[in-house]
């Protein structure tokens, strides 16, 4: 057996524990405990409540997103089986030792449905750069609106790098010339460069169906802005007075640094709630204690993948436990 593979689910998982471990390590150093722990001894816990089912609305959101990709694109899957590899997808991402990503797990998976591999391929893409797309504008435009109380510069230029890397991205894709310069790379492999211009040209399709594109982008920018509003929740939920509208700025930063190799972006995430919040004045336990939380909520939503990957054939368990 090749023990290659193997070895890189090793490292990976190394990695992903580690770096997780060492931010938790250091924030835990940053934290006064004793004040944190009597903050949550007042907390309001309908706040938090609240702040979960915001949680199960933004994951709706990222579900439909993907779902207009797949209609417009006319892949002929059932719904069931696009939610079920939707939140295997998820289960992938936050619990496996593996270097298999989520959206990998829901490529493969998917495949499995249809011929129509590259337009499966071009969906996941697709849904991730709209997501891309809507953090930028939500935070462009909330940065722009709160200026005046905020007077911070280094998000605008966080904010502008963003938006550089969407164009980029943008242009690579939609751009034939571009494209085909960079899947050059993969010349001594002809299947694999085929199928990456075939999935070009059904992104490229998207040009006569722009309206899908900016349905996944409100639908993003909602999700976003829905994803503030839970930060806001658990924020009241620990007695503090932060204004909405600087969760709006944060969050889509918190989660571009989130996608560090970590474990869930965890470590990460509170890293950067941390550097983020201290700008208004919010105490690192606090802001540590917000992105615990977060992390709690997205761990719930990854159980219900883990129950379809508990029911699932030996497929999905090949496909997760692979080696």
């Amino acid at each position: 057996m090749n023990s290659s593979p193997a070895k890189k689910n090793v490292l990976s998982m190394i990695l992903r524990f580690g770096l997780s471990g060492i931010l938790l390590l250091y924030l835990y150093h940053l934290v006064d405990v004793e004040k944190t722990l009597a903050v949550f001894r007042s907390a309001r816990l309908e706040f938090i409540f609240y702040a979960f089912l915001t949680t199960c609305v933004m994951t709706g959101f990222l579900l439909l997103r993907w779902l207009i990709f797949i209609w417009t694109f006319g892949i002929k899957i059932p719904v069931f089986s696009v939610v079920r590899y939707f939140f295997i997808g998820l289960f992938g991402n936050l619990f496996m030792p593996t270097s298999i990503g989520g959206d990998v797990i829901k490529v493969l998976g998917l495949c499995r449905f249809t011929d129509e591999k590259p337009k499966v391929v071009a969906s996941v893409i697709l849904d991730r750069i709209s997501g891309f797309l809507g953090m930028i504008i939500v935070a462009f435009f909330a940065f722009i609106f709160s200026f005046s109380i905020l007077r911070d510069f280094s998000l605008l230029v966080m904010i502008l790098g963003m938006a550089m890397v969407a164009v980029l991205m943008l242009a690579v894709l939609f751009h034939e010339p571009f494209y085909a310069f960079f899947v050059r790379a993969f010349s001594r492999f002809p299947k694999l460069q085929k199928s990456l211009m075939e999935m070009h040209y059904d992104i490229a399709l998207l040009k006569d169906q722009k309206s899908a594109f900016y349905k996944a982008m409100a639908i993003s920018s909602l999700g976003q802005i829905v994803c503030a509003v839970c930060y806001y929740l658990l924020s009241l939920g620990l007695l503090q007075d932060v204004r909405l509208i600087y969760f709006i700025i944060f969050v889509p930063l918190i989660t571009v640094a989130s996608a560090f190799p970590s474990i869930g972006g965890l470590g990460v995430r509170e890293a950067g709630i941390v550097f983020l919040l201290a700008k208004v004045g919010v105490d690192s336990g606090i802001s540590v204690s917000l992105g615990l939380l977060n992390f709690l909520f997205m761990v719930i939503m990854g159980i219900i993948g883990g129950i379809f990957f508990a029911t699932s054939q030996s497929f999905e368990t090949k496909l997760l436990l692979a080696s």
